[in-house]
């Protein structure tokens, strides 16, 4: 986590704080935490994300692409040895 002592905060003309200042890494996290707590408001979309952590199958993204016909010359797919 970010120092809380760089945060900064924006006053206009009669001092009233208007705006803040945070480091990305601090607001990186707050972006994640809101992204999280949205996506857990929703009872369906709990339920289907805990379902998917809660995954231990599954295949691996060489054996996805070769059951899904992909090869191995799509550029950014490829895989480095």
């Amino acid at each position: 986590m970010a120092d809380l002592k760089q945060i900064q905060l924006v006053s206009d003309a009669v001092g009233n704080a208007v705006s803040v200042i945070v480091p990305i890494d601090l607001w990186r996290e707050i972006s994640s935490e809101r992204e999280t707590a949205s996506l857990l408001s929703s009872p369906n979309m709990k339920r289907r994300l805990l379902e998917a952590m809660a995954r231990t199958d599954g295949v691996s993204l060489k054996q996805a692409r070769s059951q899904l016909g992909m090869g191995r010359g799509l550029g950014c797919w490829q895989e480095t040895k």
